[in-house]
C-alpha cells in the first residue's frame, strides 16, 4: 500500500490533490525542480538578441547538467518520498551552493535562489499532527478545573495577624478590583503604616 492511497481514502474526488499536496513538503519540491531547470539548460543554452546569438556554453557544462538532473531529482525526491526530506533539503542546499562556481552563477543566480529556498523549506517542513477524536464522554463533560476555579471556595478563612480565622468574602463587579487595590489580603484590614 503507498503514502497516496492511505491518504486519500475516503477523500472526494476533488479534494484527493489539495490531501496529497498537504502530505508532504510540495512547495519545497516544485521550487527545488525549478531552480533545477536553468542551472541544467543555461550552460547549453543560446540567447538571440535581435540578430545575434549569444552562446552561453561553459567548459562545465557537464556538471551544470548533472547538478540540475539532480536537483529536479531531489524535488520529485522531496513529493514521493517525504520521510526523506531532510536529506534531500540539505542536498538541494549543497548542490544548489555547488553550482555557483560551476553553472554560470548558479544559473544567473535565479537557480541558485529557487534550489537553496526549496532545500531550506524541505528541511523545515514538518508533517501535520494527525487530527484528534472527540472522545463521547469527554466532550459532554467540563474539565473540573474550570468550574473550581469558577466557583469561590465557601469554606475558604484566612489567618489574621492575632491567630483568628475569618471567612473569605468574594467580591463582585467593579467595587472589587478597587477593593483589591486599597485593602490588604490580611482579613481586609487597612495598613495606616
Amino acid at each position: 500500500m503507498s503514502a497516496e492511497s492511505t491518504a486519500s481514502s475516503g477523500v472526494p474526488h476533488d479534494n484527493r490533490f489539495k490531501v496529497w499536496r498537504q502530505t508532504r513538503p510540495f512547495w519545497a519540491g516544485l521550487f527545488t525542480m525549478i531552480g533545477g531547470v536553468p542551472i541544467a539548460y543555461l550552460p547549453y543554452g543560446d540567447m538571440r538578441l535581435g540578430n545575434v546569438t549569444l552562446a552561453m556554453k561553459t567548459t562545465a557544462g557537464a556538471g551544470a547538467l548533472i547538478i540540475g538532473v539532480l536537483l529536479i531529482t531531489l524535488g520529485l525526491t522531496m513529493w514521493f518520498q517525504p520521510l526523506v526530506r531532510v536529506f534531500s533539503g540539505v542536498a538541494a542546499i549543497v548542490l544548489a551552493l555547488v553550482s555557483i562556481p560551476v553553472s554560470n552563477f548558479g544559473g544567473l543566480v535565479i537557480g541558485f535562489f529557487f534550489a537553496l529556498v526549496g532545500g531550506g523549506m524541505s528541511v523545515a517542513w514538518a508533517p501535520a499532527p494527525p487530527p484528534r477524536e472527540p472522545e463521547a464522554d469527554t466532550a459532554r463533560q467540563e474539565p473540573a478545573d474550570r468550574y473550581e476555579a469558577a466557583t469561590p471556595d465557601p469554606y475558604a478563612h484566612t489567618h489574621t495577624h492575632d491567630g483568628t480565622t475569618q471567612p473569605v468574602i468574594p467580591q463582585q463587579g467593579p467595587a472589587a478590583s478597587a477593593a483589591e487595590t486599597t485593602i490588604e489580603a490580611d482579613g481586609g484590614r487597612n495598613s495606616a503604616g
